[in-house]
């Protein structure tokens, strides 16, 4: 059983910033996916950005040039840098990971409150 753990949510000033931190249990190298999603209430949920084994960053329209996904191999961990936020950016936050062997993990997800 992989296990994704998520931290760094919080409520923050419209123009602040947060980063979210996704550590899962498993080594990432054998993920081919690993991204944030996010849902904010009423809504479905939506790809937020994600990061490619080879380290191809893909974006949501509505985050460019404000949000920036990373990873760290050494410590099996998947970031999300989010800045200038806005009231929009409201939601909860999920990391998503998918395996080769076609697994499929979320984490619990972590609230992000932009205030204006």
């Amino acid at each position: 059983q992989v296990q994704l753990v998520e931290s760094g949510g919080g409520l923050v000033q419209a123009g602040g910033s947060l980063r979210l931190s996704c550590a899962t249990s498993r080594d990432i190298s054998n993920f081919y996916f690993m991204g944030w999603y996010r849902q904010a209430p009423g809504k479905q949920r939506e790809l937020v950005a994600n990061i490619t084994r080879s380290g191809t960053a893909n974006y949501a329209d509505s985050v460019k040039g404000r949000f920036t996904i990373s990873r760290d191999a050494a410590k099996n961990r998947v970031y999300l840098q989010m800045n200038n936020l806005k009231p929009e950016d409201t939601a909860v936050y999920y990391c998503n990971v998918r395996a080769w062997d076609s697994f499929q993990g979320w984490g619990q997800g972590t609230q992000v409150t932009v205030s204006s």
